[in-house]
């Protein structure tokens, strides 16, 4: 059962981007895609609650479904369908591109397999291949309009991610030839392989190895220092691709993080490679406080507020212990659904207003009352404010951070935190509140499409604020036990 499920889960995608390419037709795009992220959701939901039940292991054991993979995939399917509902109306918004528009979702549906794929291989090589596979997909995403802007930005991206994503191949072989010492010159590089042989590797080689692909994935990830070509990349693609980088890439390249990190653990070098991960995460939320404060471009701002949502999930792991992972987890979802309909509101104020310059964007709620509303309710969500989601997966984070006895870094997050709250609402009160300028700017009409997933993404936030569901409590702390991250 679960084979088959995970195998339409691959095939719904697959299909949807060669149908795009034969039809070569936007409303027929539209509608392939869009089933394909309904039956990658569909899919997704039950593989998760059958996970905690496995692992599931195919295709000669390249292929695992296990709880952390099931639960970054899930995570990806929800982005993915909210994407897909909000391209519908926002990529109708570009007339002159309406040629071309089966080109968009067919490298779309594309995008969304490498990340589906990254999350099911057991073979660390294999999770190499399908992660660089997601940059060499999502960078013709990057420059889709190409202007001269995406068109930089996309080259930026590349050029940046591909240096890091070396790095990562490099300390992936230095992890084979560590496991090469106690398993053999020969063997199948999975991640229970690496974490069986972890108590009897070098240390020290272990240790290498696992910086490398700290500074490969973290690039990905969109960790400080190796974020620059987040805030590029995120600013010049079509919304609907900013929330897949955001709220499924970077999950899906965390996620490979994790699992050397559970290596390192077992190899007994888990305290250090920990403090390193936690040091990053202190430095992502700093780099992404002084950035928000001082931003004057719309989709940067949501950027950098990836950048420090990233080093909350980085603090989470890097805590480690069950309130660790289990916050960290828990981050990641609420960041998933909240950081969509954020790139949502800010897509539909760029095109309505023609800029992506906050200055020139004033009296948003006078003129959008729904959606205004609804991206004004993310941006405090997105702050951690409370009632919502994010709040609650930060608060345990915190916690786990004092009982690992990481005091300097929960302080310090927790002033951070306090500064960004300020500086990005700050923002939304200018765009909400500030005086209209004289010249009144024509606005674009707005469809539903363009606003539905907004409620879509905002109501589970809410819900995740005022009540953690016990049974995804329980999953969170099975996935620790199972990663065994700050665990005995």
């Amino acid at each position: 059962m679960t084979g088959a499920l995970l195998l339409v889960m691959m095939i719904a995608p697959a299909a949807s981007a060669l149908g795009c390419f034969l039809l070569r037709a936007r409303g027929a795009a539209e509608k392939l895609n869009l089933a394909a992220s309904i039956m990658v959701f569909v899919t997704a939901i039950p593989l998760t609650i059958m996970s905690a039940r496995g692992p599931y292991h195919y295709w000669a054991d390249y292929i695992v479904l296990d709880m952390p993979g099931a639960w970054v995939t899930l995570c990806t399917a929800i982005v993915y369908l909210l994407a897909s509902i909000y391209a519908v109306g926002y990529m109708r918004l570009l007339p002159e591109e309406e040629e071309k528009l089966w080109s968009f979702y067919a490298l779309f549906s594309g995008f969304a397999l490498t990340v589906l794929f990254s999350t099911v291989m057991n073979n660390a090589g294999l999770y190499w291949i399908a992660i660089e596979l997601t940059t060499l997909v999502s960078t013709f995403l990057v420059g889709f309009e190409r202007a001269a802007e995406s068109i930089e930005a996309a080259w930026k991206y590349i050029i940046i991610v591909s240096a890091g994503i070396s790095l990562a191949l490099l300390g992936t072989v230095l992890f084979y030839w560590s496991g090469s010492f106690v398993l053999g010159p020969v063997y199948d590089m999975t991640w229970g392989a690496l974490q069986q042989a972890g108590s009897k590797m070098n240390p020290t080689l272990v240790t290498l190895a696992y910086l490398l692909v700290l500074v490969g994935y973290g690039t990905k990830v969109g960790l400080a220092p190796m974020h620059s070509w987040l805030s590029d990349a995120h600013s010049e693609s079509p919304a609907p691709v900013s929330a897949m980088l955001s709220g499924a890439l970077l999950n899906g390249a965390m996620l490979g993080i994790v699992r050397y990190l559970a290596i390192c653990d077992a190899a007994g070098v888990g305290s250090f490679a920990r403090t390193v991960l936690v040091a990053l995460g202190v430095l992502s939320l700093l780099i992404g406080a002084l950035f928000i404060v001082r931003q004057d471009g719309i989709k940067r701002l949501m950027a950098y507020s990836s950048v420090e949502h990233m080093g909350v999930v980085a603090l989470g792991f890097g805590f480690g212990g069950l309130f660790g992972v289990a916050g960290a987890l828990y981050h990641m979802l609420n960041h998933s659904l909240n950081k969509s309909l954020m790139f949502f509101g800010a897509g539909n104020v760029m095109r309505s207003f023609g800029t992506k310059d906050i200055r020139d964007i004033r009296g948003v709620w006078t003129r959008f009352p729904v959606q205004g509303s609804l991206w004004l309710a993310g941006a405090a969500a997105i702050t951690g404010a409370p009632p919502f989601g994010l709040f609650l997966s930060e608060l345990v984070i915190l916690r786990a951070g004092l009982e690992r006895g990481y005091d300097w870094a929960v302080y310090t997050m927790i002033v951070l935190l306090i500064v960004i709250f300020v500086g990005f609402l700050n923002h939304f009160r200018e765009m909400y509140f500030d005086r209209e300028p004289e010249a009144i700017v024509e606005l674009l009409p707005l469809s539903r499409w363009c606003v539905a997933p907004m409620w879509f993404a905002l109501a589970p936030l809410l819900l995740f604020g005022v009540w953690w569901p016990p049974a995804m409590w329980e999953h969170f702390t099975a996935i620790g036990r199972v990663l065994k991250i700050g665990l005995p």
